[in-house]
């Protein structure tokens, strides 16, 4: 009886797990033509020349990131908006990111008006530069807090627009990243509290003072394989999400926020390490305990660039505290789950991802035990098998293949028909190679979680652009 239940239920959650992105493949492709519709130059050149364009503060968590800071504090200053400031955060940092930062923008300490509405670790200075070219900049230092959320709350604290975007230091942003995500904010009917854009791996980019002056595919496997993982989780699952209005999170790396509504929630919660999660979970919830109707919304286009994992060790690194991060979620935010008061995302969102997301690499590990004990049993049928695999195969190369086309045609990132047939031909051995590392590194930051309640945020290890000669850093 539990063999034949257990196969009854694969079945069913197999196929309720296909239809769902079925579905979110139709939602992503009517959601990507409603924003071509205004999706113009002539749109971003009215924004450019209105007094009425919102500003926005872009908030950049910093910690040990000496190897990229410089260069991608050019290329957050180079962005295209007409109001806006960056601030960087320097989360205690032991190496010498401060110090270039100082160097570089010649910076003074200086007496700023900064007042926490977010409790975070003890803040403990500003710096402004004295050179007027850096006016729109601010640097925050403060005590290390242990995540980015308390970071972020910093900078969120010091910030003066009403809407700000939180992204990661070692980000390249797309210069044109705010005219893009401000835009459904300006055209929804109901207020819009966080829009999210498509992030993409910055390995093997083309960079220059802070700019991405060619995108390629990234040429090691690993980043390659996470470069077609996150077309499908934006282009098709977020996008998707988006049309019916229950968007699960906005990234981390890439983020534009109300602010007000983020202040009122509460902020990030300093002791997150699934902080992108956290957040909207809270602002949607203050949103429906205040009857407010609300959008959370995302947008087709590829406007951040982010270093990936170049080996096996930092990635073990990213997605265990990934893993640990939705337990975490879950586990702070269990409440929500099937409460009439949030009803998108009590019977919606909060179902979906624990069933087809946290589940997911538990049922496929107990899966493939099962399929080796029929096999030692002799009860394989494999015709069947052979059938089954075969079609969840092809369906998975479809919707990649889907996801590809996508993005071509929203706009065409690569330059050659070869680098986008070398992503689509990661797609044919994604199952085998980079998939069972994705469901053991779940696992072991579910059995992390749950047995020390502990989170690590773990180094992740850059290579840096621009790499200065090393007697550069012997100065």
């Amino acid at each position: 009886m539990i063999y034949s239940y257990f196969e009854y239920f694969i079945f069913f959650y197999s196929s309720a797990m296909l239809l769902s992105l079925l579905l979110l493949g139709i939602f992503s492709s009517i959601k990507q033509w409603r924003f071509r519709v205004y999706n113009t130059e002539q749109d971003d050149l009215f924004l450019m020349n209105s007094s009425l364009t919102p500003g926005i503060s872009i908030i950049a968590p910093a910690f040990n990131e000496e190897k990229t800071i410089i260069v991608n504090v050019k290329s957050l200053l180079t962005m295209e908006y007409p109001t806006f400031e960056v601030i960087i955060v320097n989360d205690g940092s032991t190496d010498r990111t401060l110090e270039l930062l100082i160097r570089e923008y010649d910076l003074e300490e200086t007496a700023y008006a900064y007042v926490e509405r977010i409790k975070t670790a003890p803040f403990k200075r500003i710096f402004r530069s004295r050179n007027p070219l850096y006016s729109n900049l601010t640097i925050v230092d403060k005590v290390n807090g242990g995540t980015k959320a308390d970071a972020s709350n910093a900078g969120i604290n010091a910030s003066k627009y009403p809407y700000f975007i939180c992204t990661d230091v070692d980000c390249i942003l797309d210069r044109k990243t705010m005219l893009k995500m401000i835009k459904p904010i300006l055209n929804s009917k109901n207020r819009t509290i966080a829009v999210g854009a498509v992030l993409r791996m910055s390995n093997s980019c083309d960079i220059k003072n802070g700019v991405i002056t060619r995108v390629r595919p990234p040429r090691r496997l690993i980043p390659r394989f996470q470069e077609l993982e996150y077309m499908r989780s934006y282009l098709f699952g977020k996008l998707g999400w988006s049309f019916i209005n229950c968007v699960p999170n906005v990234s981390g790396g890439l983020g534009l926020f109300d602010k007000e509504v983020a202040i009122n929630a509460g902020g990030y919660d300093g002791k997150s390490h699934a902080e992108d999660m956290d957040l909207l979970t809270k602002m949607v919830t203050y949103m429906s305990n205040s009857k407010q109707k609300y959008t959370v919304d995302y947008i087709p286009v590829s406007c951040c660039w982010t270093e990936g994992p170049s080996n096996l060790k930092i990635l073990a690194r990213q997605r265990i505290r990934w893993a640990t991060g939705l337990a975490q979620i879950f586990f702070v935010h269990r409440k929500v789950f099937f409460n009439p008061s949030y009803p998108k995302l009590g019977f919606i969102v909060f179902p979906y991802i624990f069933l087809f997301e946290f589940l997911a690499p538990i049922i496929e590990a107990f899966g493939l035990f099962w399929f080796l004990l029929l096999i030692v049993k002799g009860d394989v049928n494999w015709d069947t098998v052979a059938f089954m695999f075969l079609y969840v195969y092809s369906f998975g190369i479809a919707i990649s293949s889907l996801v590809i086309f996508m993005d071509y045609l929203v706009k065409r990132q690569y330059k050659t028909f070869w680098e986008y047939f070398s992503v689509w031909i990661i797609s044919l051995i994604e199952g085998f190679i980079y998939h069972p590392f994705i469901i053991y590194f779940s696992i072991a930051g579910y059995i992390r979680y749950f047995t020390s309640r502990k989170i690590q945020w773990g180094t992740m290890t850059r290579q840096g652009f621009d790499i200065q000669p090393e007697i550069e850093h012997a100065k």
